[in-house]
């Protein structure tokens, strides 16, 4: 006993955070180097990639070691104390022989107790989390490299450690509970090892713009609605006051790959960023929060930049566009024998939620909101249609308050019926709509052409901090007078002619060239000069809606981000148009990565893997087989939402910080019946509003354009419908894409089914881009046609309309 509170004492002195004392430990190194107090660093080449965990009997140690090894960290984390987390950071730096000979004097300290021993090598801590017993530490100990973004690699994360901290001789009997058990086999049905990545360097969890435009000063900033371990980091965050020892994560979907024009490589990224507000499974987090937060709210943004192998890119490009539930208080019961349960509305007379949904989104993005609303107008039985008119409604009374030229811009389009009509291609009007809207939003663009350049300026990624500096500094001197970040650029902003024009419906390509654009030398650091233009910053943002967020939704987005795309390849001179054709192969690519993305958020929010019928019949695959492909998809997610996804809202809950354990607390299983059908556990507040009966609804809502298939307050449907454009849209469709459109009978048609519909990839195999081929992971088998006829009708009928599978 007398040995282990020596070995104490000597780890508490080897902790002393005093900046010019001699550590004890390090004084046994060969010449008694003095400890060396440093500030964080500031540079992007001294972020850290490789931990090591080592523990004894009272202490778990983590070393820490920079990029170039010569700067080496330590971490003490306390294993007495059994429902405490004592934690702190040594304040001195050592070179790699000092920290050998500080873990052997270490070892030799405690040879009484088992002595220093090797846990893990670890790249971060995900963070700390405590249910009824002991804290436990969640680690990364196997990463993937998925991308990189101007030199800062991107990670995903392929194996992680669930450590409890304190030693077995001072765990508690609660630590091995029935209770702590569950909760911890709950807390790790939450796999970070799907759909979560992250970067040691680069904030992720922000946009391009953001990054570039907001000043930062020390430590980066980071986006904490898209950091789902904002809870978990949050204690350590507090006591060491540092960012050093953890990686942030987000959740969704990130996507890299060197595409090919006109003989150009350039790089395409595409990432996903969904909330960790209001977030959830699809029945039990719907609607909006009495903060404002939606459910499935998604930020995707679409990078571009030229591939000049070993240069760092000058020329830069993105967009981004959102998704969320529609903003209104409603909800649906769990069944598991309605495929498709009532929605119940509840009136919010002052559409609080509502104004505050959007008031977010205006301080996230800038202004205009352009809102795209793709459910149904008309229904045998009303679903989507009573929040089709609510959703009106809200939109108008917001407005009420707000200048003119901040109103929201609405669009409302039942694409369910109009893929139904077959009188015009679903694709070709979103396509339509998504240019009317790139012409109000603009997106991001920036060239930076350095005029003498030094060896050392290459090295990642140091150079590419430069860069982004020198973009901020040149985007403040620009807008020394604009309060709002997200308006920074003041060279393609978007006047009353711009909206004149839309009204009138014309579709007149957006200009991609900026002849007003200043030039600006700007001297760095190393002495040389660099030549930088600021061309244009996205003002606003367009937010895409159906029922689910998932299906119809994806294919708007997939619409907005071609339209982007071929502005995007214009204005970094790659292509000599700023359009792309909806049968040009870049677009099947681009359908491919926004398929993919679609099919993981599906999954993540949705319970399968999303319904694209649109895509399918692009490719051309037979009717047969996407019937099939759909039944499975529809069974699949009706099985996730009837029967696990109560568990899984539970443990997404548990992992926010939602719900928290506490011993005089009824569990979170009483809460939500974990295992059983019900509703999971939601730390909302209770609502004063009242439920809306569907007759008085409708009765209400008679002049709220309920039955109309289309609605905007700023654009010209019918110019749109009739304009030559969309015509010779249609006409260039490619032929596979009708004669599969045309193959599909009445009655596969006139299904009750909200066609959110599609299936995976038809093909398996690689996709070559450019010159080179890119391997794609293979997707489910595609069913034949004669796994429809092995169902009996009924199944098919309930499949098709929903209601009771029996009577």
């Amino acid at each position: 006993m007398e040995d282990a509170l020596i070995s104490v004492a000597l780890d508490v002195q080897v902790m002393s955070s005093d900046p010019g004392a001699l550590d004890p430990d390090g004084m046994a190194a060969e010449g008694g180097a003095e400890a060396r107090n440093n500030d964080e660093p500031n540079d992007a080449s001294c972020y850290l990639h490789v931990f090591e965990l080592y523990e004894t009997q009272s202490n778990f140690y983590m070393i820490r070691k920079n990029r170039s090894q010569r700067s080496w960290r330590l971490l003490k984390i306390g294993r007495l104390r059994a429902s405490e987390l004592n934690i702190c950071q040594e304040s001195t730096t050592y070179t790699e022989s000092e920290c050998k000979e500080l873990l052997n004097r270490i070892h030799e300290e405690n040879k009484s107790t088992g002595g220093l021993k090797f846990v893990t090598n670890c790249y971060g801590i995900v963070g700390f989390v405590k249910f009824l017993g002991p804290y436990y530490m969640l680690l990364i100990t196997e990463r993937e490299e998925i991308g990189a973004l101007f030199g800062h690699t991107i990670y995903a994360i392929t194996k992680s450690k669930f450590i409890a901290l304190p030693n077995s001789s001072v765990q508690s009997n609660m630590a091995n509970s029935r209770e702590e058990r569950r909760y911890k086999k709950l807390f790790c049905t939450v796999d970070i090892t799907q759909g979560f990545f992250f970067s040691y360097s680069y904030s992720i969890m922000q946009s391009l713009q953001k990054n570039i435009c907001e000043e930062k000063t020390g430590q980066m900033l980071y986006e904490s609605m898209f950091i789902w371990n904002e809870f978990l980091t949050h204690e350590i965050h507090s006591r060491l006051k540092s960012t050093l020892w953890t990686v942030y994560l987000v959740y969704g979907f990130f996507k890299q790959v060197k595409l090919s024009i006109h003989g150009k490589d350039f790089w395409l990224t595409l990432i996903a960023r969904r909330s960790q507000h209001c977030a959830g499974t699809r029945y039990l987090k719907r609607g909006v929060d009495e903060d404002g937060n939606v459910a499935n709210d998604v930020e995707t943004e679409q990078i571009i930049f030229k591939d000049i192998p070993g240069e760092i890119p000058t020329f830069v490009s993105s967009i981004v566009q959102n998704r969320g539930s529609i903003p209104l208080f409603w909800s649906q019961e769990t069944s598991k024998l309605n495929l498709k349960p009532d929605i119940i509305l509840n009136k919010d007379k002052g559409y609080e939620a509502t104004k505050l949904h959007f008031d977010n989104l205006a301080e996230r993005y800038g202004k205009p909101i352009v809102i795209l609303n793709l459910i149904k107008s008309e229904e045998k039985k009303p679903r989507e249609s009573i929040l089709r008119s609510e959703f009106a409604s809200a939109v108008k009374y917001v407005d009420k308050n707000l200048s003119e030229d901040s109103h929201l811009k609405f669009i409302h389009w039942d694409l369910h019926k109009h893929y139904r009509s077959k009188a015009k291609n679903v694709l070709t009007m979103l396509v339509e709509v998504a240019a009317c809207t790139l012409r109000l939003t603009n997106f991001f663009y920036c060239e930076m052409a350095p005029a003498l350049r030094y060896e050392s300026d290459l090295r990642w990624p140091t150079f590419v901090s430069l860069f982004l500096n020198i973009l901020a500094l040149m985007f403040r001197m620009d807008d020394a007078g604009d309060q709002s970040s997200n308006n920074i650029c003041s060279s393609s902003t978007t006047d009353k002619d711009d909206v004149d024009m839309l009204e009138n419906g014309s579709q007149e390509n957006m200009d991609s060239d900026i002849s007003g654009s200043e030039t600006k030398t700007i001297a760095v650091s190393n002495g040389g000069l660099c030549s930088v233009k600021s061309l244009r910053c996205q003002k606003g943002v367009l937010r895409t809606n159906c029922i689910d967020c998932l299906d119809r939704t994806n294919i708007a987005q997939y619409a907005y981000g071609l339209v982007a795309l071929g502005h995007q390849l214009h204005a970094l001179k790659l292509s000599p148009c700023p359009s792309i054709p909806l049968d040009a192969t870049l677009a099947d690519h681009l359908m491919t990565y926004y398929e993919k993305m679609g099919d993981t958020l599906s999954l993540q929010y949705g319970g399968s893997t999303a319904h694209n019928k649109i895509f399918s019949e692009r490719r051309g695959q037979c009717k047969a087989t996407i019937r099939c492909q759909e039944l499975l998809r529809t069974f699949q997610r009706y099985y996730s939402n009837a029967f696990t996804d109560v568990d899984k809202q539970a443990a997404i809950d548990l992992f926010l910080g939602r719900f928290q354990p506490q011993l005089d607390k009824p569990a979170i299983w009483e809460h939500c019946g974990v295992g059983k059908s019900g509703h999971a556990f939601t730390n909302e507040i209770s609502r004063h509003t009242a439920m809306v009966p569907h007759g008085q609804h409708f009765a209400d809502s008679a002049d709220s354009y309920l039955y109309n298939d289309w609605y905007s307050n700023f654009l010209d449907f019918e110019s749109i419908l009739s304009s030559q454009s969309f015509l010779e849209g249609e006409m260039n469709d490619r032929s596979t894409s009708n004669s599969a459109v045309e193959s599909l009978s009445t009655q596969s048609t006139a299904d009750g089914r909200s066609n959110e519909a599609s299936s995976d990839l038809a093909e398996n195999g690689s996709i070559t881009e450019g010159d080179q081929v890119i391997e794609e992971q293979p997707h489910d088998t595609v069913q034949t046609a004669s796994t429809w006829n092995k169902f009996p009708d009924s199944f098919a009928q309930w499949v098709d309309h929903g209601e009771a599978l029996y009577r």
